[in-house]
This record gives C-alpha cells, sequence and structure tokens, in this order.
C-alpha cells in the first residue's frame, strides 16, 4: 500500500497568463501558495491480479488500462505500464471549486506511480511531466500554475518563459510577516462547481483574438510582479488592494469568470471589513478569497454568515509519500 497526499493552491495574481496561447509570446508569471487541504490517492496490488478496480468519484472495473474512462488516471497508468491494482481517491475539497483539483490530482498520482514502480523524480520533474499529460496528451485548455504550484508547494514566483520553461522562486519572509499573511486571509466557499476547461477555451480564443484580452493579462502580469516586490519588502498589507485590482482585471477577460451571485458577496465583503479579495480558479462559482485585517474578521464572518467559512492555513510540503508499505 502507497499513498501520496498533494495540496491544493490558492493563487493571487496572474492567472490566464499561464497559458501557452499568452506567454510563448510575452512570458507569464503568477504568485500561488499551497495550503493544508489536500488530495489523497492510494495503491496497492488487486486481488484480481489482470483487473484495475478504481475508486473516485466514480468506480470502474476494468481490464485493461486502455479502457479505463478517467482519462488522466488512463494516461498515466499507460506511461508507467501499471497493471492489476485497486487505487482510491479522496480529498478535503470538492473538485471544480477553483483550488487546482484536476492538476493536483495528476501531481499526486504520478508520485504515487514513481513509488509503485520504485522510480525517483524531482518535484519539477513531476510538475513538467503533470503538464504534459494534461495539456499535451490531454489537449486541455489549461495553464501550468496548478501543477508547479501543487507539486512544489510554498509561497512562490512562476514565470512561464517564451521557451515553455517554468521558473519557481520562493518568496521567502520574514516569519511574523508570513504569519500576517496568513492571518489575514479569509476563504468563504459560495457554492457550485464548474469546469475550467470551459471558461479557459474562451479565454485561450480571446488570448489570440482580442486585444483587450492580451491588454489585460499585461495588467495582470504587472501586477504580480508589483506583489511580489511588495511581499520581498515584507509590506504584507499591499496585497489587499492588489489583490481588488487584480479580480477587476481577471473580470474583464471573459463573461463567464463573474455572476450576480459573485458580485453580491464580494461587494458585501468590501462592505465589511475586506479591503480586497477574488474569486479562485478560472471562475463562475467556487471559493472567494479576502484579505481581512484580524480586527475586522468577525464582522465580515457575520455578513457572510450564509455562506460557508473555509478556514485553511499555508503549508510548505508539496506533494509527498505518505506511507509505503
Amino acid at each position: 500500500m502507497i499513498i501520496s497526499r498533494t495540496p491544493f493552491r490558492i493563487s493571487f495574481t496572474g492567472g490566464g497568463s499561464d497559458l501557452k496561447d499568452y506567454y510563448e509570446k510575452f512570458g507569464g508569471c503568477v504568485i500561488s501558495t499551497s495550503i493544508d487541504k489536500y488530495i489523497y490517492l492510494s495503491i496497492h496490488p488487486y486481488f484480481m491480479e489482470n483487473k484495475y478496480f478504481l475508486k473516485y468519484s466514480n468506480n470502474e472495473l476494468t481490464n485493461n488500462a486502455e479502457d479505463i474512462k478517467h482519462n488522466i488516471i488512463r494516461e498515466v497508468f499507460l506511461k508507467y505500464n501499471i497493471n492489476g491494482v485497486d487505487f482510491n481517491s479522496s480529498a478535503d475539497v470538492p473538485s471544480g471549486t477553483g483550488l487546482g483539483s484536476s492538476s493536483c490530482f495528476t501531481v499526486g498520482l504520478i508520485n504515487l506511480c514513481n513509488a509503485y514502480t520504485d522510480k525517483y523524480m524531482d518535484k519539477n520533474s513531476i510538475a513538467d511531466l503533470a503538464c504534459q499529460i494534461e495539456i499535451d496528451v490531454l489537449k486541455e485548455p489549461i495553464g501550468k500554475q496548478d501543477q508547479y504550484g501543487c507539486a512544489i508547494g510554498g509561497l512562490n514566483f512562476i514565470e512561464f518563459d517564451k521557451d515553455d520553461s517554468v521558473i519557481v522562486e520562493k518568496i521567502s519572509l520574514r516569519k511574523d510577516s508570513y504569519q500576517k499573511l496568513e492571518e489575514n486571509l479569509m476563504m468563504f466557499y459560495i457554492g457550485g462547481t464548474r469546469s475550467a476547461s470551459d471558461i479557459l477555451e474562451k479565454q485561450k480564443k480571446n488570448t489570440n483574438d482580442n486585444q483587450a484580452t492580451i491588454n489585460g493579462l499585461h495588467k495582470l502580469v504587472e501586477l504580480t510582479k508589483l506583489l511580489r516586490k511588495e511581499l520581498l519588502s515584507n509590506n504584507i498589507d499591499a496585497l489587499g488592494d492588489i489583490l481588488n485590482t487584480g479580480w477587476m482585471y481577471k473580470r474583464e477577460l471573459s463573461s463567464n469568470i463573474s455572476n450576480e451571485r459573485i458580485d453580491h458577496y464580494y461587494n458585501l465583503a468590501l462592505k465589511n471589513g475586506a479591503i480586497g479579495g477574488k474569486l479562485l480558479g478560472a471562475g463562475g462559482s467556487g471559493f472567494l478569497l479576502f484579505y481581512v485585517p484580524l480586527e475586522k474578521q468577525d464582522k465580515l464572518r457575520l455578513a457572510l454568515s450564509e455562506v460557508q467559512e473555509f478556514p485553511f492555513q499555508f503549508e510548505k510540503s508539496g506533494t509527498s509519500i505518505i506511507y509505503y508499505s
């Protein structure tokens, strides 16, 4: 029995600039951190050695890897020549809620299969292979930030160069600044799930055809570089205004990113103590993240009492094997 644990991530700024249609022309960057909410994947030999028993949101029992319906499991198992296994997936957060669940799953599965087949791969290589499988093999219209954020873990400035390379820079803060950043963030689940691919497909098309979208991504990249500078200067409070500005920019990228419900809770939060915030993920549903001074957090909790607060902390480990027997 082998179990992998891979963290979900929250992205502060720069989302969309990690799409190849953008960064191969201009270069992109994001700032994100992994959090202490995880996806757990386990694998062990199956009693019926020539079959696959897979348990995720659905159950599958099949004779051949080629017949596996779950796209990511099928492609990773084929790459690693996995045979005759019992596989299980469970997670702290529903899929499709903006925390990078699909790429988190892919990263965790690659790490799991490396352990199962006695292979070693560093975390950058795990992230790169996850990108290959999701983007190149499965043709998902997604970016690269989630794979690296979930695989490597921690608070990072991630650059996507025109030559397709990815550079991950750890953002080092003073201990008190790190604690302040963590304490002043609040997250609320407003409900719903969505396919990031549907929203990103439209954004991808706009990146090729719409100059306004390109200009919006330019502004998000510059905002990300500004946030990096402010964080490295331990000016944590700058995050509030930067999140708000970034959310205004992001809403302009696609009509599917926000809606009346999201706008209602976002505006309500700004009136009750939040300095700034954003919807996590591609858009449409899921989690709202806010930067809120400690002394105003109770007021915000009361104002948003009809939706679920989702407490979290940062984590620094990235994907890991937590059980090996």
